[in-house]
């Protein structure tokens, strides 16, 4: 018996599953929302603070002379000189402010601040902003910065420098975070618990300088004292932090306005909120005890991996790591293989092409993508075949067994029987497809700079696409900006504006999924970049001269194919049945027919789960298919009734054409023009797999495209020699 019908057979507990899964889905909504709002909320915090304190000391230094009189009669610090406390206190609003908005050496940064703010609220006015200040501050004293500041940037490196005193410094911070922080997060909850009370009228309605009773009035009531309860024992913290965030900004849009310190106290309570009240909680012992009831969910496994029911996901693109994470609190071990050791972003190789991203910018390990992930394993190969007698994935000679098995193998190039053009016109699937075609690109330019004659320099600077999809509008748009803007005074015998770039379309129109408006808009907008676009136009021959395009011969050295797909080999292994293209035949499921525990997503497959109509092979469809047959096994292993056929959801279709026009087609909304540019790009960066990924994107995107340059015009592919001219008969 194999292990997924023993796990059929004894399904574990309903309540212990469903609890599971809630305890997986609540964990999985604070790990989203605080890897997401986290680190943006962090840096509006520290810019916030510093902006006040950095204005404050602008003022003083304007006006030195009451900013003495200030000192020595406004706010007197009793145990220092009026004209030492000017000089101090403007120093520190000028500095601190600086290094806690760069997030550089935070912590030193935020006690003089926290301190300032706690000399102004006792020695000047007693105001809640002052003490909403400090307690943000006192925060960032113990905990340090987000993942948005050079603090985090540079720590690793400073941990192991030869800067003096660097590393000591680095792990005194850590043990302050691992120590200290736990104590201020239990000693906030109890403050704010105070402030609750005194507002409340408990004990004797006292009011005290160092509780912002003022702002916590508006929760004197019923919501209030329950809150107060939540916050002294630490039990669903973050709920009712959520519950009290609505509550102000409910009273901010339908009250009177409130006082200031709303801003700052909603701040400090959503700091708190993200944190989790902390290790001296109910909700750690909770959490401890769900964990060791269910050790997947503390990021171990639930036993050793080989007797786990195992589930291979071949691919590792949008379908098989979507695949692969939501099985990430299932009781299986999960294996996912790829040829690459890394997860391309393919819609933006292209850009690769065109020079202006690297390599590096779309693509991230699989095994950095999936190291919190403690039941998943990856495994660099290549898959030869799927022996379905033994159950088994063939590498070679190798075998990896699996009970469930996931194909996501995405598809390659098709030249429709043509294969020999292949040589002539190389496709855009791989990295290697991207550096490729940059150094034959980038090395026309340098051939044509060198060529003696004009009709050889004139099909040197001629590249024509073949095939007017996404793919092939954005390559030709991307061509003609980097020839006419991205090249401007860098040759000397060659104007790059005056290249020639052809996009061929078989059809009567580009860009065929779209509605033939924007269709239309997006012809228009290549033609103001001088693209030649060629319709209803096959392709016959191609060479290494150029092509033969509806009886019409064009000579070009650089020539790129954008036309067509096929499907991977995996309907072969399998022997399943398959269109045209190589696509599996699937079931409603996305099981393949005749398989057991065999599913295929992605463009891999052929699913009429589009309102009857065939799936289009694109990254949210694949990812919407790897994300259902997580939910199939996942139901599988616990015993539980399948979910329903899946069904494809489309999100939209969106092409960009150059660097400032674009069309979105979302069905009943169709956008173009600058608009749909920006979405695009807003689409796009949002998909990528990584902080560091979508943060080099943007700071590559935008010096591109102020300055008109890149930095990735390298050619990696050895120039093609040239021939020696042949000797003359008296020689």
């Amino acid at each position: 018996m194999d292990t997924a019908t023993a796990m059929k057979e004894t399904p574990p507990r309903r309540v212990s599953s469903g609890l599971r899964r809630a305890f997986a889905a609540y964990a999985g909504t604070v790990t989203a929302l605080t890897r997401i709002t986290g680190p943006l909320l962090d840096l509006y915090i520290r810019l916030w603070l510093a902006q006040g304190f950095f204005v404050s000391g602008l003022l003083k230094v304007s006006s030195w002379d009451n900013a003495l009189a200030l000192a020595r009669y406004e706010y007197p610090v009793a145990w220092m000189d009026p004209v030492t406390a000017a000089y101090l206190g403007a120093a520190t609003e000028l500095v601190a402010p600086v290094l806690l908005a760069l997030g550089f050496m935070t912590r030193v940064a935020a006690v003089p601040l926290a301190v300032l703010a706690l000399v102004i609220q006792f020695n000047y006015q007693i105001l809640d902003t002052h003490l909403l200040w400090a307690a943000l501050l006192a925060g960032y004293s113990v905990r340090g910065a987000g993942p948005l500041s050079l603090d985090r940037l540079f720590a690793p490196g400073l941990a192991d420098s030869a800067l003096p005193l660097a590393g000591p410094a680095v792990r005194a911070a850590e043990r302050i975070t691992h120590t200290v922080a736990p104590v201020y997060w239990l000693l906030l909850r109890l403050w704010l618990a105070a402030g609750i009370l005194v507002a409340a009228g408990f004990p004797g309605g006292m009011s005290l300088p160092w509780l912002p009773v003022t702002s916590l009035a508006p929760l004197a009531g019923g919501i209030g004292l329950v809150f107060t309860a939540v916050l002294l024992a630490g039990l669903a913290l973050r709920p009712a932090v959520l519950v009290v965030i609505a509550f102000y900004l409910g009273l901010a849009m339908t009250g009177p306005a409130g006082p200031d310190t709303t801003h700052l106290l909603v701040l400090l309570l959503a700091t708190l909120g993200l944190a989790g009240a902390g290790r001296y909680s109910l909700d750690r012992v909770l959490h401890t005890r769900l964990q060791q009831r269910y050790p997947e969910l503390a990021g171990k496994m639930p036993g050793r991996f080989e007797d786990l029911p195992q589930v291979v996901i071949v691919g590792a693109g949008f379908g098989g790591l979507a695949c692969a994470n939501a099985l990430r609190h299932a009781p299986a071990g999960v294996t996912l293989i790829d040829r690459h050791n890394y997860h391309l972003f393919q819609p933006l190789l292209y850009q690769v092409a065109t020079t202006a991203l690297t390599a590096g910018d779309i693509a991230m390990p699989i095994r950095s993508l999936l190291r919190e992930q403690a039941n998943a394993r990856v495994l660099l190969g290549e898959v030869t075949g799927v022996d379905t007698t033994n159950r088994a994935v063939c590498l070679g000679a190798r075998r990896i067994a699996y009970d469930y098995l996931v194909l996501a193998t995405g598809a390659t190039h098709s030249y429709f029987g043509r294969d020999e053009w292949a040589a002539f016109a190389p496709g855009l699937k791989r990295v290697e497809d991207a550096i490729d075609m940059r150094s034959r690109l980038l090395l026309a330019f340098e051939q044509a700079e060198a060529a003696q004659d004009e009709v050889e320099r004139a099909a040197l600077l001629t590249f024509l696409i073949v095939g007017a999809g996404p793919t092939g509008v954005e390559l030709a748009g991307a061509i003609a900006e980097l020839a006419r803007y991205g090249m401007e005074k860098e040759f000397r015998h060659v104007d790059p504006a005056r290249a020639r770039v052809i996009l061929v379309q078989s059809g009567p129109r580009i860009l065929p999924p779209f509605p033939e408006a924007l269709s239309a808009r997006a012809a228009a907008a290549l033609g103001r970049l001088g693209v030649e676009i060629l319709t209803d136009s096959r392709v016959e021959t191609i060479d290494a001269d150029g092509v033969l395009v509806a009886g019409r011969r064009i000579v070009a050295r650089n020539v790129f194919w954008a036309a067509g797909v096929v499907a991977s080999p995996a309907a072969q292994w399998l022997a399943a049945e398959c269109d045209g293209s190589g696509r599996i035949k699937v079931a409603p499921d996305l099981e393949v027919p005749g398989h057991p525990g065999v599913f295929a997503i992605g463009d891999t497959v052929l699913s009429t789960a589009w309102n009857g109509r065939p799936v289009p092979g694109l990254g949210p469809a694949a990812k919407q298919g790897g994300q259902y047959v997580a939910r199939v096994i996942r139901a599988r292993l616990a015993g539980r009734a399948p979910p329903r056929p899946f069904r494809y959801r489309h999100l939209g279709s969106l092409a960009t054409i150059g660097r400032k026009a674009a069309v979105a087609d979302f069905g009943t909304v169709r956008l173009s023009g600058a608009l749909a540019w920006w979405l695009w790009g807003l689409v796009h960066v949002y998909f990528l797999a990584g902080m560091r990924n979508r943060i080099s994107v943007m700071l590559d995107w935008a010096w591109a495209y102020f300055t008109f340059r890149s930095s990735t015009r390298l050619i990696t592919r050895p120039a093609v020699p040239e021939k020696a001219p042949e000797p003359s008969p008296a020689e």
